[in-house]
């Protein structure tokens, strides 16, 4: 589908990335990218490139905590705690919409209402592309594991 005629989650992502100099592009499926399974199976890439965006919420500051994992791992939440100096809470569908103004299962790593501090799982730097949710459970972008890290401004820790 044509980029003018993303929706309104995904042309904001789409122009959120021109905003930041980057010449990426959101690509919509038809399929869901909502997990990291459909993700991985809609794009045809190795599960572990897809940079799959987790929010936490920082306990007692409240602060949102945005860890982008390897769709291949589960986040290990005391590591993230460690390096964050806070607990991490679950956030529900209502904080992270709050938080980002994006639904789960199509956060995306910029973009967000509220600048979240992030942590980039190292495991990603390991693969010369990836692939970010983009706004919406069926679109996403390909980058590379240094515009992650550019684009986010994010610590690499290992996270699971």
């Amino acid at each position: 589908m044509p980029d003018n005629h993303l929706r309104p989650g995904a042309r904001r992502v789409q122009d959120e990335l021109a905003r930041l100099g980057r010449d990426l592009k959101v690509v919509e499926f038809d399929a869901s990218t909502r997990t990291s399974a459909d993700a991985a199976a809609a794009i045809g890439c190795n599960l572990g490139q897809i940079a799959k965006s987790l929010i936490f919420r920082a306990e007692p500051s409240g602060r949102p905590i945005l860890v982008v994992a390897s769709g291949a791992n589960r986040v290990d939440v005391m590591k993230v705690e460690h390096e964050l100096g806070e607990t991490l809470a679950k956030a529900d569908a209502q904080y992270v919409r709050e938080k980002t103004g994006f639904p789960i299962g199509g956060v995306p790593p910029v973009g967000h209402a509220e600048r979240p501090v992030t942590f980039i799982d190292r495991d990603l730097l390991g693969f010369t592309e990836i692939w970010a949710a983009a706004g919406t459970p069926n679109t996403v972008f390909r980058l590379t594991p240094q515009d992650l890290v550019e684009l986010t401004g994010g610590r690499v820790i290992a996270v699971a």
